[in-house]
């Protein structure tokens, strides 16, 4: 896990606990630019952990797509501001 606080940057992340289907990491920044305009930033990557995430093949991307939009809705709910 780590933290990011700078001035206009903001963050964090996190990894899978050992026994999760999946071993990977997460990251979440909002940074705001030279314009004053905030960006959210959303990073993820992992790999199946086990035979059975494994068989999974492409559903366990598509669950990880899933949670990302849902991350992203879930911002943009908080905020009042429509997807662009």
């Amino acid at each position: 896990m780590w933290v990011l606080d700078e001035d206009d940057r903001r963050g964090f992340a996190y990894g899978t606990l050992p026994d999760h289907p999946e071993v990977g990491e997460e990251a979440f920044v909002v940074e705001r630019d030279a314009g004053n305009a905030v960006w959210l930033g959303i990073t993820a990557f992992s790999r199946p952990n086990g035979l059975l995430p494994l068989l999974a093949g492409p559903a366990g991307r598509r669950a990880q797509d899933m949670m990302t939009s849902r991350y992203a809705g879930v911002v943009r709910d908080a905020t009042g501001l429509a997807e662009r």
